[in-house]
């Protein structure tokens, strides 16, 4: 019998392929944005409603909340070379990571709710800059190239 005049073989090969897209969607999305290469005292990662304990060498992903105690600090490195460093009492949230390294083209979003950010953009703001953005309570910041400090006061 002909592939196409069997119903059932053309459903379960749409069944294939979209279960194959959404392995691909999955995988694409469950790849890790940017690592930990710094910590002391105490640093959590809030992700999907669960707290890791943020150590050196656990990846970070797009839209997880890192928040560091009253003796926490953290350093996060991104693939483009990026580094942003947190300092005790801090929320941050990283929004936004897509990076092509061939072209060095994408984007860069993260928010900071309190506390301090320091930062060193990297590749991506380097080939586009205003690619990298920094969200605070009251202000965009649209990062052109170069290294700076944050500091935002917010109730806890």
């Amino acid at each position: 019998m002909p592939f196409a005049s069997n119903p059932h073989r053309l459903a379960t090969r749409r069944f294939a392929l979209a279960l194959a897209g959404l392995l691909v969607a999955v995988t694409v999305h469950a790849e890790p944005i940017g690592l930990i290469k710094v910590q002391a005292g105490e640093v959590t990662i809030e992700r999907q409603g669960a707290r890791i304990p943020a150590a050196v060498g656990v990846p970070v992903d797009r839209g997880d909340r890192i928040v560091t105690g009253r003796d926490g600090s953290v350093g996060v490195s991104f693939a483009d070379g990026a580094i942003l460093s947190a300092g005790p009492g801090s929320v941050l949230v990283l929004d936004a990571f897509n990076y092509d390294p061939s072209t060095r083209a994408g984007n860069f979003d993260v928010s900071i709710r309190r506390g301090t950010l320091s930062a060193i953009s990297g590749k991506l703001v380097t080939q586009s800059p205003g690619a990298m953005k920094v969200r605070t309570p009251t202000a965009i910041l649209g990062v052109r190239g170069t290294e700076f400090v944050v500091h935002v006061d917010a109730p806890e």
